[in-house]
């Protein structure tokens, strides 16, 4: 992998984590049609990778996540809350980690999945019109647990875990903004854990030219979803998920293509 294709990927990355369309999607696309070899680093890369958009989040909601500190055992429930929804995703991701990654070689388990998260997408703001729950505050652990397992769901390449955990939020009657927002800050202890599994397992593959590679493109990857995200809110608030569920049908039937016609290979 140059250091061209790395930024290339992690404007993709930026750009797709937090909406939901799959990150992962796009970046299995991204590497195959830039012709990146299907090596160890690649797919090394495309979780920590990750990294740069869990720090985006932080970042913009700092206040958030330095409650614990100002206001004692009422901000330290945030944590137990994103602890308590993280939960099933460990434990499956653990068990599952060696079939989830023969899944993230396969573009045609993507365009699938594409096409069939779109068409749930179409749909989902008719289906949950309830929306009572408006403060994180009112999540309960139970909730949360149950976002959770919602976000599992996501562990198929192409399925979107921010659109998993959206839906799961407004399943669980959260306004179309705090599912969002629940969702990004979920973002952070899953996507920490399974970078750090992943690194804990690669790093020591890792060459100096390797390294600068990774760094640049968490770097990149950062400020893009720091604008991603900003434009996500205002976007999702304005007009909800219909154009996501378009635009990810038509995405999928792209990719279809091209591999009915052997310019993309499964």
């Amino acid at each position: 992998m140059t250091l061209l294709e790395s930024i290339i990927i992690a404007i993709v990355e930026g750009l797709t984590e937090f909406l939901p369309i799959s990150s992962t999607g796009h970046m299995i696309i991204t590497e195959k049609l830039l012709g990146v070899p299907d090596n160890e680093f690649t797919k090394l890369f495309t979780v920590g990778i990750q990294l740069g958009a869990i720090l985006a989040v932080v970042v913009l909601y700092w206040k958030k996540f330095i409650t614990p500190f100002t206001q004692g055992k009422k901000g330290w429930l945030f944590y137990l809350k994103l602890l308590v929804a993280v939960l099933p995703a460990l434990g499956l991701g653990f068990i599952f980690s060696d079939k989830i990654d023969s899944l993230l070689e396969s573009s045609l388990t993507v365009a699938i999945t594409m096409i069939l998260g779109g068409i749930v997408l179409l749909f989902i703001d008719d289906v949950f019109k309830e929306h009572p729950v408006v403060k994180e505050e009112q999540i309960s652990f139970a909730t949360a647990f149950r976002i959770g397992l919602w976000q599992c769901v996501a562990m198929i390449p192409g399925v979107s875990r921010s659109a998993a955990s959206i839906i799961g939020g407004m399943q669980q009657k959260l306004t179309r903004k705090l599912a969002a927002e629940f969702s990004f800050f979920l973002a952070v202890p899953t996507m920490a854990a399974a970078t750090g599994y992943k690194m804990l397992k690669g790093y020591k593959m890792l060459t100096t030219a390797d390294l600068k590679i990774f760094i640049a493109g968490n770097l990149v990857a950062f400020v893009v979803a720091m604008l991603a995200i900003k434009f996500f809110i205002g976007f999702l608030q304005r007009h909800g998920f219909r154009v996501f569920g378009y635009y990810r049908i038509a995405g999928g039937i792209l990719l279809l293509i091209l591999l009915a016609t052997g310019y993309l290979k499964s």
